[in-house]
């Protein structure tokens, strides 16, 4: 976590931005991600040409002598962070807005820098010189802090904590699942370390970063001392798609600032035929959009063989399906309304995952838990492929409380139910004898179908009336008598001190 020094130079650099015009969270978040990509440019260069010196091997710097820029050609040093760092603020803005930004667009051909595929539509919207000025002398000093902390975490944290503020950005909030909820989403389903692991709409990678951290606390000496598996890590585990380049540019710098040198994270329409995936990953784990509407014709038709419908969240649960490998699993979250829909498209995805596949969880959580952006009610699914069945019993669990309140202020609170969602989960075994009065239970799969597929708790809940006895109607009337005989005194009273 950020605290201390570390924090509150990050919410400095933040409010330069802002007192300088730069007031939308997102091109904030962005401008920082490309200078952050530069900044990195320079030290990971440096890095790699120590490392072929001490071995003895030639390195060709990507800041060779002489780098061409459109029709100029210029001394490649002048765009390195180290150098240009130190230039007056007018040399330095015309350096950063007329080379260094050409520069990092045109990097996607070299095969040395991971970051440069997602730079090549950068748009430069520092409005002055001052203003970079002030940015690169306080990205400086947070990464010298950085560096005292000696902690390999404080990237990821420092980089985590800026996506925190798109929170506090009004609608720009839809890109965040809360973290909380996507460790717990993560730590249920406990990936492996030869996952294939994919976010159909990634946005900032939430799950995709915490995947790799959950693998990098419990699965570290199986993945990184094993040269395949640590590649496998590196280049092929992780992949998320999104619309939205931003989305896009984000999430990958997020993973990368998180250790992963080479995530697959690229543009695509998950739910057009632009999606080519047919049982690739071992693991999805995904917040889908929701409310979203499509025409049948940028659909792919396979999607709408399982379920005919134009709404996202059950198009989506469908992809899923169609995406995972057999012996796959998907933890999803999902509006209640995908639960109980009683439309025919409703009915066939809940059939499809019931039937065919083996759903293993529903997770309801409570409608506070999206809140100040959105407050529907969600549920966790969780399902492996299997393509024959094997539902058996379903695991229902009624969140109550997620540690923050569930008003809009969303205050840390002691009331906390996902530590004992994911003891009981993992001890599913023992689930099977509790009453259903009880936070959490079994129903039989032969119960769900013959409530044509329903998985909203409440249809299976039980509620446990513990009756109320008052006191007779007579003593609550001598109580009253009695009440208002002493208010009538004390009334008295006060106008005897008032004179009145």
């Amino acid at each position: 976590m950020i605290a201390g020094e570390l924090k509150n130079r990050i919410d400095s650099l933040w409010e330069i931005f802002w007192t300088g015009g730069l007031t939308n969270p997102l091109d904030v978040i962005e401008q920082m991600t490309y200078l952050m990509f530069i900044h990195d440019l320079d030290e990971s260069d440096n890095t790699h040409a120590k490392e072929s010196a001490m071995l003895g091997l030639p390195y060709e710097s990507i800041f060779s002598k002489e780098v061409k820029i459109g029709e100029r050609t210029i001394e490649g040093s002048q765009l390195k962070w180290s150098v240009f760092r130190d230039y007056p603020a007018d040399r330095m803005y015309s350096v950063m807005q007329e080379m260094v930004f050409p520069f990092i667009k045109n990097l996607h051909a070299n095969k040395d820098s991971a970051y440069s595929k997602y730079m090549d539509d950068a748009i430069f919207k520092l409005p002055t010189p001052l203003m970079l000025s002030k940015i690169v002398d306080a990205m400086d000093e947070l990464y010298a802090q950085m560096e005292k902390l000696k902690d390999s975490d404080a990237r990821g944290d420092v980089y985590e904590y800026l996506l925190s503020k798109l929170a506090t950005a009004g609608v720009n909030g839809q890109f965040r699942t809360p973290r909380h909820i996507i460790k717990m989403m993560v730590e249920l389903m406990a990936p492996k370390a030869d996952d294939v692991i994919c976010d159909p709409s990634c946005g900032t990678a939430g799950f995709l970063v915490e995947s790799g951290e959950y693998l990098r606390t419990y699965k570290k000496e199986e993945i990184f001392y094993n040269k395949e598996k640590k590649n496998h890590f590196m280049n092929h585990m992780f992949h998320g798609f999104d619309m939205d380049r931003t989305m896009l540019r984000i999430g990958a710098m997020n993973m990368m600032t998180h250790g992963v040198e080479s995530p697959v994270i690229e543009y695509r329409d998950s739910l057009s035929d632009q999606n080519p995936d047919h049982e690739q990953y071992s693991l999805i784990l995904a917040n889908p959009p929701f409310k979203g509407s499509l025409d049948y014709d940028i659909v792919s038709a396979d999607l709408l063989k399982v379920c005919k419908t134009k709404k996202t969240e059950l198009l989506f649960l469908a992809l899923f399906v169609r995406m995972l490998k057999i012996g796959g699993r998907c933890a999803c979250i999902v509006p209640d309304g995908v639960l109980f829909g009683a439309s025919t498209a409703h009915k066939a995805i809940r059939k499809e995952i019931i039937e065919n596949q083996r759903l293993e969880a529903v997770i309801s959580m409570p409608s506070g838990v999206f809140k100040p952006y959105a407050g529907v009610s969600t549920a966790i699914l969780i399902f492996t492929k299997t393509n024959h069945g094997g539902t058996d019993e379903v695991w229902f669990y009624d969140m109550q409380a997620d540690g923050f309140s569930l008003d809009d202020k969303r205050s840390e609170i002691a009331e906390n139910d996902i530590p004992d969602i994911i003891a009981r989960f993992k001890n599913i075994e023992e689930e099977a004898d509790r009453e259903r009065t009880e936070k959490s239970f079994m129903v039989p799969k032969q119960e769900i179908i013959d409530n044509g597929y329903d998985l909203s708790i409440n249809k299976y809940k039980k509620v446990e009336y513990i009756p109320v006895e008052y006191p007779p109607t007579e003593e609550i009337l001598d109580e009253i008598e009695r009440l208002n005989a002493e208010i009538n005194k004390e009334t008295a009273l006060l106008r005897e001190l008032l004179g009145k």
